[in-house]
């Protein structure tokens, strides 16, 4: 008997992250980063990313993250950095852009010219960022994959 169809992972709908304080989790990220707030309640906030989300959840108890992390897509790794920076948050060792916020979570910093996935066109006009490119490497990977950028 064969096995029965299994769904096809697609892609990533939010991620949510438990905070300490939603007013205080808000200021914090915006700080670091212009965003759309979608929506928000005592315990919960929204926050847009084109065609995705970031979920922030009031209750986090755990210890801080250590491997574990998610990648941040932004438009300007540099300017992340600064900001960063500007903000007194410290920048965790090793090569890549990693920190944790006041509650722990552990977030990477990768700029989109750098990855493997692209933004439809339609959500990146509707992001204000149509002008956005991907870089050599990132368009031969694409490319291995069927997915060139154009």
């Amino acid at each position: 008997m064969a096995d029965p169809k299994r769904p096809r992972v697609v892609g990533f709908n939010h991620v949510a992250l438990e905070v300490g304080d939603i007013e205080e989790a808000l200021a914090f990220y915006g700080r670091l980063f212009e965003f759309t707030l979608r929506g928000k309640s005592a315990t919960m906030a929204f926050i847009d990313l084109g065609d995705q989300f970031i979920a922030l959840q009031k209750g986090r108890r755990q210890a801080p993250d250590d491997g574990r992390h998610f990648g941040l897509v932004v438009d300007d790794k540099e300017a992340a950095r600064q900001a960063l920076k500007d903000a007194g948050v410290t920048v965790l060792p090793g090569r890549f852009l990693d920190f944790l916020d006041p509650w722990g979570n552990r977030i990477e910093i990768v700029g989109y010219d750098n990855i493997q996935f692209t933004k439809a066109p339609n959500v990146l006009r509707g992001m204000g960022l149509a002008q956005l490119a991907k870089n050599e490497n990132a368009k031969k990977e694409l490319a291995e994959k069927g997915m060139a950028v154009e």
